[in-house]
């Protein structure tokens, strides 16, 4: 099966210089993937002309330019990127997944306005009061876990919650995240794993966890802390946007204070840079586990349609793993499994 992904190829920090050749790098690797680039047809048509493998891949039609007449700015007002630019590379490329023309759509643009557009042009799913943002987590034991939300929903209901647990379950599922088979697990993240512990909408929504395990709907592992997210008892781990958020950045920052502590302590004497050479094997092994790019990629779970959210300052490594996501995702029928799930 062939996935067609519309790429919003104007966004993100770098835009053009990172989004044509990751996706021009992407098709090559990947035969059962076509890439549509939406954006200014003038400017997209060179950069293809400076690629050397594009042309081959503009031949056989598994990549080509739709063009689009407007761009949104990273930092362009949500509501005026909505209503006023309705030409946009944003707007087009989600609209080819409404139309049939494509399987998923990704931009690195303005998260807001990617946001907004994606609801507004392709809808929730039946059942679905919110869509949520959901990403991958490194744990210890090298495989990832699946976070939702993450950003998009700061105040959330306990059934709001419920739905993020069927979505991400899914999730996990269609990307192959799970370590169990079957079903994948689901832990709703609290400041403590007995059930009188959390705020009442926590409380909530695991009475409501527990019954939907019960239905055999879901498989709710229980109540998990943070320190759970990275040691990975779970599949997927559920959360309101704000404390989602909040720990997606402090786990961010983490990893860049080790890099830099462990660089910063092989440089201070030849003792230590000696070290530092036998050392290397694992130290690149450790910054790969933690390397951002790696998990780039952010879905936007519960909508009509796969909708990735990349990084905005993503390089051409970063963006294809997030194109790896889209792909995978629509391979994997994401959308389906959630409106089953909820059915």
């Amino acid at each position: 099966m062939t996935i067609r992904i519309a790429v919003d190829a104007m966004g993100g920090d770098h835009g053009i210089s990172v989004t044509v050749p990751a996706s021009v790098g992407f098709c090559e690797q990947t035969p059962t993937v076509n890439c549509i680039l939406v954006g200014l047809e003038a400017e997209l048509s060179e950069a293809l002309r400076l690629d050397p493998r594009a042309p081959q891949l503009l031949a056989s039609g598994r990549l080509r330019v739709h063009g689009a007449s407007e761009v949104i700015a990273m930092d362009e007002a949500v509501a005026h990127a909505l209503r006023g630019k309705r030409d946009s590379s944003m707007r087009v490329a989600a609209s080819l997944v409404h139309s049939g023309e494509a399987e998923a759509c990704i931009s690195a643009g303005n998260t807001g306005a990617w946001m907004a557009i994606a609801r507004n042009v392709l809808r929730s799913l039946d059942g679905i009061d919110r869509p949520a943002i959901a990403a991958p987590m490194p744990t210890i034991h090298g495989r990832d876990v699946t976070m939702l939300d993450l950003g998009a929903n700061v105040d959330c209901s306990a059934e709001n919650l419920l739905q993020f647990a069927y979505m991400g379950s899914a999730l996990a599922s269609a990307v192959g995240a799970s370590d169990h088979h079957g079903m994948p697990s689901v832990g709703l993240l609290n400041v403590g794993e007995e059930l009188i512990k959390g705020n009442e909408t926590v409380k909530q929504a695991g009475e409501l966890l527990r019954a939907a395990q019960q239905a055999g709907r879901i498989r709710f592992h229980g109540n998990v802390e943070g320190n759970d997210i990275f040691r990975g008892p779970t599949d997927v781990v559920v959360c309101d946007g704000f404390v989602g958020n909040v720990a997606l950045k402090a786990s961010e920052g983490l990893a860049q204070l080790m890099t830099s502590f462990i660089r910063e302590e092989f440089e201070r004497t030849l003792w230590s840079k000696a070290l530092a050479v036998m050392a290397f094997p694992v130290l690149k092994r450790f910054k790969r586990r933690l390397d951002p790019r790696r998990y780039n990629g952010a879905s936007l779970v519960g909508l009509r349609g796969v909708v990735i959210k990349s990084h905005g300052s993503a390089d051409v490594l970063a963006f294809a793993n997030a194109l790896g996501r889209a792909h995978e995702a629509a391979r994997n029928g994401l959308v389906e499994r959630i409106a089953r799930s909820l059915n």
